[in-house]
């Protein structure tokens, strides 16, 4: 059977849920294998097992994350080399398509990005990924070398495999700080607001422009949700909140079950990052505005008067 390799960065004690989708697509596509960087937990190295991981890879050096992404590269790339994967799986961060695009590079493969489906087999896998600005989907394949692809997260149901492995450990030689690499020189943790990752999560309400720099109806229909918190490239470039929220052509691309876009005009920039959402609910006072073209509901209104009626209806609906 061919084998699929994934790459799961820095899990921490247990996998999350985009480390699990990939799995699952690997499963169903071949044989999965890991190659991980970070430490590997008893918890992690059993959930792999339940998603019928057979061999896990590890990096010989810790210091991988003690420089920018081309010792990760090269780490993939050499375990790449040993697999002999059918594939390349990733996940569709910033630097995930990075550590694509170089993996790219080193093995002569071609790299599809943006993925929010797979299909078929091994070698011969088709991807289904949204382009111009998720005005089309189309279906591609890599014509060179291995196959990479990022896949969006919630572009599948997580799902252990039909039979549990036991997965081997193999230690690759690397050396970190080999060949030209931006060294990271310091670091300052993000405060945390218990909300799920932006592209993890399965609900995402956002603000833009409408909404003056306030973001409080936001962040507590986000809340009674259980849901994640985005902005427009005009309320982040404003300010009014960090980079990071940003959804769109220049910031994160997400596909939630729910989201809910209040206050933003949905020009193609903003659609272009969440257009693939399974629900769209807007909220705008303009009621000509770009994003009801795409909405499945739209709400012509105030979001400081809407937002707040919707929550408080929410809280009383689950007390």
């Amino acid at each position: 059977m061919a084998t699929v390799l994934v790459f799961i960065d820095n899990p921490g004690e247990q996998l999350h849920k985009g480390n699990l989708e990939l799995l699952t697509l690997a499963a169903a596509a071949g044989e999965p294998m890991v190659a991980l960087n970070g430490p590997l937990h008893d918890a992690v190295k059993a959930t792999m097992a339940e998603y019928g991981v057979q061999r896990i890879y590890r990096p010989s050096s810790d210091a991988l994350d003690d420089y920018l992404v081309a010792p990760k590269a090269a780490y993939l790339a050499e375990a790449a080399r040993q697999a002999e994967p059918a594939a390349v799986l990733l996940d569709n961060t910033f630097e995930g398509k990075e550590i694509a695009g170089r993996l790219g590079i080193k093995t002569s493969s071609g790299v599809v990005t943006d993925v929010i489906a797979l299909s078929g087999s091994g070698s011969d896998l088709t991807a289904t990924k949204s382009v111009l600005a998720g005005a089309y989907t189309v279906e591609c394949k890599s014509s060179a070398g291995i196959p990479i692809m990022t896949v969006k997260p919630n572009s599948v149901p997580p799902a252990p495999a039909a039979a549990s492995a036991q997965p081997e450990e193999t230690v690759i030689e690397i050396e970190a700080g080999a060949g030209p690499a931006a060294r990271i020189t310091g670091r300052e943790d993000r405060p945390t607001s218990g909300r799920p990752a932006l592209t993890d999560a399965q609900v995402i309400v956002s603000g833009g422009r409408g909404t003056n720099g306030d973001f409080g109806p936001i962040e507590a229909l986000a809340d009674v949700l259980g849901g994640a918190v985005g902005a427009s490239r005009a309320a982040t470039d404003a300010g009014w909140i960090e980079h990071s929220a940003q959804v769109g052509q220049t910031g994160q691309t997400v596909s939630p079950q729910l989201y809910v876009s209040a206050g933003i005009s949905g020009a193609i920039q903003q659609k272009a990052g969440m257009q693939t959402s399974k629900v769209i609910v807007a909220v705008n006072k303009d009621h000509d505005s770009p994003v009801f073209e795409i909405a499945d509901f739209g709400v012509v209104g105030d979001l400081f008067e809407v937002l707040p009626q919707a929550t408080e209806e929410i809280r009383k609906r689950r007390s």
